[in-house]
């Protein structure tokens, strides 16, 4: 799975590589589900948009949160496969951090996967625009959000407006990844991202493979990214 990931490039450095405005955005080294984070989408990919990482489908009366889309079955699930059809984005990144063992917590090693040099990739991600319950159609009068943010500049889920969220796509993990985690986030190879965006839905799902693992590397990190209140370069830094 990908619960987690990092996208600390410099802004100049990500406008180049993506040819898009990221605007005033700060680094982050603990990229967490609920944020509000940069995705490119085909609609206006000259500008980066920002979006909750945790899909909601359009037709839901309450908040999915869903982080991760199975590539086997991304077409097929219905939280996902018009999404997949019509709404395909990228999600730059420049790491993700996956957990020994299983799933994050007490006694879990977090590990960090990213390009030796660090240089920024996209993920593959889908996106959905989500309209909140409102008072006159919920007897709470809230969104199912609760309202407010993640306090990182994400639409505010109270009913006012759509909510934008995105989901990470994974497939089965190459030879580095299996080591640590049984999915990995799919890593998009840069001639691949046009396809992803503006392919025919066959010709993107013919890109949800595993990244060579060569060309990748993986080391331990501190159990201080555990906590996504934890936000702080040191985060990277290899441990043990």
């Amino acid at each position: 799975m990908c619960g987690r990931y990092t996208l600390f490039t410099p802004t100049a450095d990500l406008e180049a590589r993506f040819g898009a405005d990221f605007g005033d955005r700060e680094p982050s080294y603990n990229c967490a589900p609920g944020q509000s984070l940069p995705v490119i989408t085909d609609e206006d990919p000259a500008e980066a948009a920002r979006m909750e990482w945790g899909l909601t489908p359009s037709w839901a009366d309450e908040s999915f949160d869903l982080i991760n889309a199975r590539a086997e079955t991304v077409r097929e699930k219905r939280s996902f496969a018009d999404a997949f059809e019509r709404r395909r984005c990228l999600v730059p990144a420049d790491g993700f951090y996956e957990w020994v063992g299983g799933d994050r917590g007490s006694g879990k090693t977090p590990y960090r996967v990213a390009f030796e040099d660090d240089r920024p990739f996209a993920m593959a991600g889908i996106y959905e625009r989500w309209e909140p319950p409102t008072p006159e159609t919920t007897q709470t009068g809230l969104g199912a959000f609760g309202g407010g943010t993640d306090g990182n500049g994400g639409t505010d889920a109270d009913g006012d407006g759509p909510v934008e969220t995105f989901t990470v796509v994974t497939t089965e993990p190459n030879e580095l990844v299996a080591d640590l985690h049984h999915r990995m986030a799919v890593i998009l190879d840069p001639v691949e991202e046009e396809t992803w965006l503006r392919g025919d839905p066959d010709e993107a799902y013919g890109l949800l493979d595993p990244y060579p693992a060569d060309e990748l590397t993986a080391y331990p990190v501190s159990t201080r990214v555990n906590s996504p209140s934890v936000d702080a370069p040191d985060l990277i830094e290899p441990v043990g």
